[in-house]
């Protein structure tokens, strides 16, 4: 799961996508907090939507950046620990059980990276959703 601090665990690959599952959270529910906080025109006097879509920017951007952040962590580490296994299979080719542990981390580490594909198509809807609803209201800086 996803630790308080944006971090996830990297060493379960099951956990790993849990945690990042519990992280898109935001971005699941991006089309139901747009459709509550951000009025209609009918209803535009109410609330002051600009600020209100100005907030969830910020705090759509901070998720993206984070989970960006934890899963590199993550491909970074299981980087290590494929080249330290590797390492160690050149000294020891016979031994099955370190070539099957080398796999499975090879795998894992493909996964993670394939996770990155997946980030990158749920932002860019999020994105999308947001300056559908946003745009007269607030353009955001990159955008």
């Amino acid at each position: 799961m996803a630790a308080p601090n944006g971090t996830l665990n990297c060493e379960d690959f099951s956990m790993f996508q849990e945690g990042l599952k519990v992280m898109r959270t935001i971005d699941d529910r991006i089309v139901h907090a747009l459709n509550t906080t951000v009025p209609t025109v009918s209803f535009s006097g109410k609330v002051d939507a600009t600020q209100t879509c100005k907030e969830l920017y910020e705090s759509l951007m901070k998720a993206h950046l984070s989970r960006d952040k934890a899963i590199k962590a993550c491909i970074a580490q299981k980087s290590e620990v494929v080249v330290q296994l590797r390492e160690e299979r050149e000294k020891d080719s016979d031994n099955l059980k370190l070539v099957k542990q080398l796999r499975k981390e090879q795998t894992n580490l493909k996964l993670m990276q394939s996770e990155l594909n997946v980030e990158e198509v749920v932002n860019d809807r999020s994105l999308k959703v947001f300056v559908e609803r946003c745009r007269i209201h607030y353009l955001p800086p990159k955008v």
